[in-house]
């Protein structure tokens, strides 16, 4: 692989909730493309997408964009937005990364959903399918109001789904979830959106039983989430990085080459530089020769 390609969102200005590109050849210096201007628009929906996630079908070489159909641009508020929201997913896809198809709209939340936020996948070898998983607020029997759940389905084309189920529960509300591979083991990073903070864990089995793992430095962290995770060239040197919603500062680069030793570092400024712009909630891919070629030629 020969650098990175940063899909986000900007914030709730003015088109501010729309597809972002940012390239990078080490992971942790980027810049933005496209004059910092959206490169994809949905047109559909809340006209609006947040916390997009690119995820590569190592079959057949086809890359889907997937993203929050969500606009607070709109002035609805956050409380509609968790509780009446869209139960649907924005997809793209492209064969290079340059010629995208049209955005679709694809029902996946369940129908008492009161929201379906952050969609992340994996691609699962044993079911050769798309294990695909998101954060939806519902009021379940014995529940006093909605809670914050992750919930997950399996796609082979991001057009249908199986039926969601409860991936993950916690006693708080948890949203933004990733999922990295390391060997054959699987690790989670989540935001427990009561705290504020994100949670480590560890399980050989994508859908087995996940352990904590105790990280002091996330542990000391407040008002993180959208957490995502990415080899570094190196390919030993594991690179998290998770928006610092509350200071408004953007994204912390941590790195660390134990996922499970829970030891994180906090690379100092200098050493990273995240471009222009303020990037939120995003998905990171790692892209050949070619398609870094191809993608400089939207610098701008």
């Amino acid at each position: 692989m020969a650098g990175y390609l940063f899909t986000h969102f900007i914030g709730e200005e003015k088109d501010g909730e729309q597809i972002y590109f940012s390239l990078s050849k080490d992971g942790l210096h980027w810049r933005d493309l496209n004059g910092g201007r959206p490169v994809l628009y949905s047109h559909i929906g809340t006209c609006g997408v947040r916390d997009p996630f690119l995820v590569r079908n190592p079959i057949d070489g086809t890359i889907y964009l997937i993203a929050t159909d969500l606009r607070i641009e709109a002035g609805n508020g956050w409380t509609a937005a968790q509780e009446h929201g869209s139960r649907m997913l924005i997809v793209w896809e492209t064969k290079d990364l340059i010629h995208w198809s049209r955005e679709r709209a694809c029902m996946a939340g369940i129908e008492q959903a009161g929201c379906v936020w952050a969609p992340e996948a994996v691609f699962d070898e044993e079911k050769d399918a798309f294990f695909v998983f998101f954060a939806s607020k519902v009021k379940r029997a014995g529940d006093i109001e909605g809670k914050h759940r992750i919930y997950a389905a399996y796609t082979k084309d991001f057009r249908e789904f199986t039926e969601p189920f409860i991936y993950m529960e916690r006693e708080n509300h948890v949203i933004d979830t990733t999922i990295l591979k390391d060997k054959d083991r699987y690790y989670r990073i989540s935001k427990d959106e009561t705290e504020k903070k994100l949670i480590l864990e560890m399980s050989d089995s994508l859908t087995g039983n996940f352990t904590r793992i105790h990280s002091p430095l996330l542990d000391s962290l407040e008002g993180l989430e959208g957490p995502e995770g990415y080899l570094l060239p190196d390919q030993k040197t594991w690179c998290i990085i998770a928006d610092q919603f509350q200071t408004g500062k953007g994204y912390l680069p941590m790195i660390t080459e134990n996922l499970e030793s829970g030891v994180l570092t906090v690379l100092p400024e200098e050493e990273y530089d995240m471009g222009a712009t303020r990037k939120r909630h995003g998905g990171v891919l790692p892209v050949t020769d070619e398609e870094y070629e191809r993608l400089e030629k939207l610098v701008g």
